[in-house]
C-alpha cells in the first residue's frame, strides 16, 4: 500500500473510531485512543508480533468487563471499539486497507446504539466522508491512476461528495415519509452501565455523581401560567421500605391505580420532554393530575410510561397543587409508612417516641402538625448544607442527626422520615428535580442532573400527604437551582459563555423535537398544515412512493449529466455534427474535423464554405492556436457560429 493511502486509511479509521469513543466511560475511551495512537506508531513499518496483539485483544475485553461487568450494548460497542484499535496492526496490503476502512464503518453505526445527538452525527458523516475517500484512494492504487500533480484535495473529493448527494434526496424522503410502526419489531439489549439519572433506591450518599452532573435531565414549555421557582417540584420515585442503609420503592404500585386527590384552582399545563435513562419512571411537577394515553399515574403519585425510555420523548401533562392527596390512606400502605428495621439508630428512635409523648395524640392532625413543625425548627437552627460528608455507618440517622448535623438532601429527607415514622407519622421520602434554569430563547425551561433532589413528605389527617422539604430550610439557594451563581454557562464570575450555552442548548432542544422525536404520531400529522389530517399508512406510502420517484430520477439526471462531455466546444461540435447525420453526412469516427468539412461540403455546397471556416477555427480553438489577447471572446464567438450553423 501506497505511503499517502495508508496514512489517509489510518485517519479514517481513527475518525470513525472517535464518535464510539466519546460515547464510552471516559477510562474506557481515553484507553482504547491511547491504544490505537500507540499502536499504528508501533506496526508503521513492520507487523506487530502476534503475541502482542493476542495479548492487546485479551486486555481489551478484560478492560471492558472489569468497568461494566455483564453482557449489553454498551459492553458489545466497547469491545467492538477495542478490536477496531488493535486492527491497524495488521494493515500493508491493498486488501488490508479495504479491510480495515469497512470495518471501521461499524463504529460510526454502532455509536447511534449508544447516543443519537448532533454531535455524534456530525462526526459520524465526517467519519463516511473520510472512509469513501480513502477507498476512492484504494481503487487509484490498484488501477494504477493517480490524480494530477499538484490536485488538490477538494478535486479529489468531489466524486465522493457527488455520490452523497445522489443519495441525499431518497434518504430524507425514507426519514421523513417512510411509513414508521408504533412500536419497534425487535428491541435492543439493555446497557450494562446505566445513564444517570434517579433510581429506584436511595442511599444516603449516592447522589453526589449525580448532584455534580450538568446534563440536562429534561426540559419544560409551559402553557399559560408558569410556577414560580420554589413550586418546581419534579417528582420522581416515591420510596418507602427502608433497610436501615438504603431506601427502595415498593414493587408493583406503579401498577395500582392512582389514589384519590383533590386539586385546588392552582394549575398548570406543560410539556415535558425527557431525556433517555432506560427506566419507565416519569417526572413530573408536582402533583400530577392528567398524563398523555399510555402513561398512568400510580398510587404513590408517580408517573410510569408504558416502555423504558430509550431516546428522548415528550409528554404533555397537568398538574395542581393539592388540596388533599389520598386523604384515605390504605392500612397496608400506613404500616408500610411507619415501618422501620429492628436495631438501627435507637437515639432517633427514642427521640421520635419522645416528641409523641410531649404532643400527645388528638387525632386531629394538630399534634402531629406540632412534631413536624418541631423537627423543622430544629433542622433550621442547628443544621447546615454541605457536600462534604463521610461515608454512611450502620446508625447513619443518628450520627447525622446527633453528631454531625451536617449533609445534603438524602441526609435531610432520610433522616427526617426515620424520625417522624418514629414518632408515629406516616411517611415516605420521594426522589426527583428541584428547581428550573429558564432559557430566555425559546421560553422554556431546563431541569438538570445536578438539580436531583430529595425531600420528605408527611401523612396528616385530613389533608393526606403532605410535602416537607427539610432541606430548604437550610439552604434553600441550592434546592431551588435558579440564583445567579448556578446559572448553566456561568464559570465563577465570568458570565460571557451563558448566551453560547444557552442558543446551543436550544438548538439540541430542536434536534430532540424535530429528529429524534419524529415518530409515529408525528409523521401522521406531518401534512397537518396543508390540510392532509391523519395521513395514514396509505397515504404515507404514495407520497413516500411519489418523492422517492423525483428522488431516483434526480440521481439519474446527476449520473447523466456526469457522463456528458465537459468541454462546451465539443459539446457544441458533436450537436452539430448529429445535425449532419440527418442528411446522411454525418462524421465518421476515425475523420477529423477538417477532413469531413470538406467531404460534406462537396455534398452540400450551400453550406459548405461556412462548414469549412468553422472546421478551420475548431481546430485552432482546439490546438491552441488562439494565441491572441482576444481568444475567449473569439472562442465564445465560434460556439455562437456553430450553435447557429445549419447544413
Amino acid at each position: 500500500m501506497e505511503v499517502r493511502s495508508r496514512r489517509l486509511v489510518l485517519l479514517a479509521t481513527a475518525l470513525c473510531l472517535l464518535p464510539l469513543l466519546l460515547q464510552l466511560p471516559g477510562s474506557l475511551g481515553i484507553g482504547f485512543g491511547v491504544s490505537a495512537l500507540v499502536v499504528m506508531a508501533l506496526s508503521w513499518r513492520q507487523p506487530m508480533p502476534s503475541l502482542l496483539r493476542i495479548a492487546l485483544g485479551i486486555g481489551g475485553i478484560l478492560a471492558v468487563f472489569a468497568i461494566a461487568p455483564g453482557v449489553g450494548r454498551d459492553t458489545a460497542c466497547a469491545v467492538l471499539a477495542a478490536m477496531l484499535a488493535l486492527k491497524p496492526a495488521e494493515t500493508f496490503s491493498l486488501r488490508d486497507g479495504r479491510s480495515l476502512v469497512g470495518f471501521a464503518l461499524f463504529a460510526p453505526f454502532a455509536t447511534f446504539l449508544l447516543d443519537q445527538g448532533p454531535l455524534s452525527l456530525a462526526l459520524s458523516l465526517a467519519a463516511v466522508v473520510l472512509a469513501l475517500l480513502a477507498l476512492q484512494q484504494l481503487a487509484r492504487d490498484q488501477a494504477g491512476v493517480q490524480p494530477p500533480a499538484g490536485a488538490s484535495w477538494w478535486s479529489s473529493s468531489t466524486g465522493v461528495l457527488r455520490l452523497l448527494a445522489l443519495g441525499l434526496p431518497l434518504a430524507l424522503a425514507a426519514f421523513w415519509l417512510f411509513p414508521r410502526l408504533p412500536s419497534p419489531l425487535w428491541g435492543l439489549p439493555d446497557r450494562v452501565v446505566a445513564r444517570p439519572g434517579l433510581s429506584d433506591n436511595m442511599t444516603p450518599g449516592g447522589f453526589l455523581d449525580l448532584l455534580n452532573d450538568d446534563s440536562p435531565a429534561a426540559r419544560v414549555q409551559f402553557f399559560g401560567a408558569t410556577p414560580a421557582s420554589e413550586q418546581m417540584y419534579w417528582r420522581g420515585p416515591v420510596l418507602w421500605d427502608f433497610d436501615g442503609q438504603t431506601w427502595h420503592q415498593i414493587k408493583g404500585l406503579q401498577r395500582v391505580p392512582a389514589a384519590e386527590l383533590r386539586p385546588s384552582q392552582t394549575r398548570w399545563d406543560y410539556e415535558i420532554a425527557l431525556e433517555a435513562t432506560d427506566r419507565e419512571q416519569l417526572i413530573a411537577l408536582d402533583l400530577p393530575t392528567q398524563v398523555p394515553e399510555g402513561a398512568a399515574i400510580s398510587i404513590d403519585f408517580s408517573v410510569y410510561a408504558p416502555n423504558p425510555l430509550n431516546n428522548v420523548t415528550r409528554w404533555r401533562m397537568q398538574s395542581a397543587v393539592p388540596i388533599a392527596a389520598e386523604p384515605d390512606l390504605f392500612r397496608d400502605l400506613r404500616q408500610r409508612a411507619l415501618a422501620l428495621p429492628q436495631g438501627f439508630n435507637p437515639r432517633t428512635l427514642a427521640l421520635g417516641r419522645q416528641w409523641r409523648q410531649d404532643a400527645g395524640n388528638d387525632g386531629q392532625g394538630r399534634s402531629d402538625n406540632a412534631i413536624v413543625n418541631r423537627a423543622m425548627a430544629w433542622i433550621r437552627r442547628d443544621f447546615a448544607y454541605t457536600l462534604n460528608v463521610p461515608l454512611a455507618g450502620r446508625n447513619e440517622v443518628d450520627d447525622f442527626l446527633f453528631k454531625r448535623q451536617e449533609g445534603y438532601c438524602e441526609h435531610f429527607s432520610s433522616s427526617f422520615v426515620v424520625l417522624m415514622r418514629a414518632a408515629g407519622i406516616p411517611a415516605r421520602v420521594v426522589t426527583g428535580y428541584a428547581g428550573g434554569y429558564r432559557n430566555p430563547i425559546g421560553g422554556y425551561w431546563l431541569v438538570l442532573h445536578s438539580s436531583a433532589h430529595a425531600w420528605a413528605e408527611v401523612w396528616l389527617p385530613g389533608r393526606g400527604w403532605v410535602r416537607v422539604d427539610p432541606t430548604a430550610a437550610v439552604a434553600p439557594e441550592r434546592v431551588y437551582d435558579t440564583l445567579a451563581d448556578r446559572q448553566p454557562g456561568r464559570i465563577g464570575n465570568f458570565t460571557g459563555l451563558v448566551p453560547m450555552f444557552n442558543a446551543s442548548d436550544w438548538m439540541r432542544r430542536g434536534w430532540n423535537d424535530f429528529v429524534l422525536g419524529y415518530n409515529a404520531q408525528r409523521q401522521q400529522r406531518l401534512l397537518d398544515p396543508f390540510g392532509m389530517d391523519n395521513l395514514g399508512t396509505r397515504g404515507l406510502i404514495i407520497i413516500f412512493t411519489f418523492i422517492a420517484g423525483l428522488a431516483l430520477a434526480w440521481m439519474a439526471w446527476l449520473i447523466a449529466r456526469g457522463e456528458r462531455e465537459r468541454d462546451p466546444l465539443l459539446r457544441a461540435w458533436r450537436r452539430l455534427g448529429a445535425r449532419y447525420v440527418h442528411i446522411g453526412q454525418g462524421r465518421f469516427t476515425h475523420e477529423p474535423a477538417q477532413a469531413w468539412a470538406e467531404r460534406a461540403g462537396a455534398d452540400v455546397p450551400k453550406a459548405g464554405q461556412s462548414l469549412r471556416s468553422l472546421s478551420q477555427r475548431f481546430s485552432d480553438a482546439r490546438y491552441d492556436r488562439l494565441r491572441t489577447s482576444h481568444a475567449s471572446e473569439q472562442l465564445r464567438a465560434l460556439l455562437r457560429d456553430i450553435e447557429a450553423h445549419r447544413p
